[in-house]
């Protein structure tokens, strides 16, 4: 079984043909069937009591200010424990960095939006523009690969893929490894140094069919 941890508002989870959608794109390329759990219901003595092979964490639109930390105490507990094989991608990315760099995570009352920078005078500004001044990477970016791992099996070098965000993590966290950056964003992928834990701030899980390098990357972490 694949556990997807869906970051959706509580209000829009019931709602989100998102995460049905991804459900079924997962079990498409892997065979095995997949559940969606809202954040707020994820303990790890929940996830012990099922076959769970694989944890996917989504994105969301929500700004972390927004969440409340004591909600996410069963996915930290979980991270922090867990050998199952786990990628969290754009916020599932940067919850990871939030989890992994608290000094103590019981202690935090507040999530602040991490914003990559300001934008430069000759850039476009979005159409839907939710951060005014703040860069948004959106769309197909290219993404250098600076260490060697299985989740890049098959690239050469550089992969292309989808990104959609205006914050992202701004330090590596201890115990993790750089895996790759560009120009935009410096963490673009990494991984946990002894777990197979990774986080991406882009979307390999949005691949299209001109674009199919995020289907590559998520059949290596699934083979994982």
């Amino acid at each position: 079984m694949i556990l997807i941890i869906s970051m959706a508002r509580p209000e829009d989870y019931d709602n989100a043909a998102a995460a049905g959608e991804l459900k079924r794109k997962f079990e498409k390329i892997t065979g095995t069937p997949a559940l969606v759990l809202h954040y707020s219901e994820v303990t790890p003595e929940l996830v012990d009591s099922l076959p769970v092979e694989a944890i996917f964490i989504t994105g969301s639109g929500c700004p972390w200010p927004d969440v409340d930390p004591r909600k996410l105490d069963g996915v930290h507990d979980l991270m922090m424990q867990t050998q199952i094989p786990t990628h969290g991608a754009c916020a599932g990315h940067q919850l990871l960095g939030f989890f992994f760099n608290a000094t103590d995570w019981r202690q935090v009352e507040r999530l602040e939006d991490e914003y990559t920078r300001e934008m430069r005078p000759d850039e476009a500004v979005a159409i839907d523009d939710k951060c005014p001044g703040w860069f948004l990477e959106n769309g197909i970016f290219r993404i250098e690969i600076l260490a060697e791992d299985p989740i890049f099996e098959g690239f050469d070098g550089s992969l292309l893929v989808r990104e959609s965000h205006y914050c992202e993590v701004k330090a590596l966290p201890p115990g993790f490894t750089l895996l790759a950056s560009n120009g935009n964003c410096r963490i673009q992928a990494m991984r946990h140094t002894k777990r197979p834990i990774y986080g991406t701030q882009f979307h390999p899980e949005a691949w299209t069919e001109k674009f199919q390098d995020g289907k590559r990357f998520m059949e290596n972490f699934f083979r994982i």
